[in-house]
């Protein structure tokens, strides 16, 4: 599994890793000291010791590429941050085929809906669901019919009064 962190990020990781070595440092303390195991520093000192320093640089991450670049998504999550009405739609609530829409409009890439999640979980987005309320609800008559009438109709233990 992929550790988590940008490629030159992980690069720099490795830089490091191979520092620690030449300082005298042994695989395991190395291991330790950047929180990795120790079968990848040995991998990391092996790659070096085949390649050169060249062995530990970043790579290019593998798969298709995205469809939004990063200064993309950043607009997306504040135009999300207005609401849902602020963009013509006439509740507040954002739904995938909604967030879909305003990203052809915005942008002019297309994502079925399906998959937008898949973008809002990458921004670190989750899913929520309203509280159902009723409008007409007065939480004050709730509250006095909870602290004033429901003691009298409760159930009383038998033997109690």
């Amino acid at each position: 599994m992929r550790p988590h962190g940008s490629p030159q990020e992980l690069e720099a990781r490795r830089r490091r890793a191979l520092t620690l070595l030449r300082q005298g440092l042994g695989v395991r303390a190395v291991a330790e000291r950047i929180g990795c195991s120790a079968g990848s520093v040995s991998r990391w000192q092996a790659a070096v010791a085949s390649g050169g320093a060249r062995a530990l640089r970043a790579k290019p991450a593998p798969g298709r590429p995205r469809l939004l670049n990063s200064r993309q998504r950043a607009r997306l999550l504040k135009l999300l941050g207005q609401g849902a009405e602020a963009h013509g739609y006439g509740t507040p609530l954002w739904t995938l085929p909604r967030v879909a829409d305003l990203i052809v409009r915005t942008f002019g890439v297309h994502y079925h809906p399906a998959h937008v999640w898949k973008v809002l979980r990458g921004e670190r987005w989750s899913c929520q669901k309203p509280e159902r309320r009723a409008r007409e609800r007065d939480d004050a008559a709730i509250e006095r019919w909870r602290t004033e009438r429901w003691p009298h109709i409760k159930k009383r233990p038998a033997g109690r009064s």
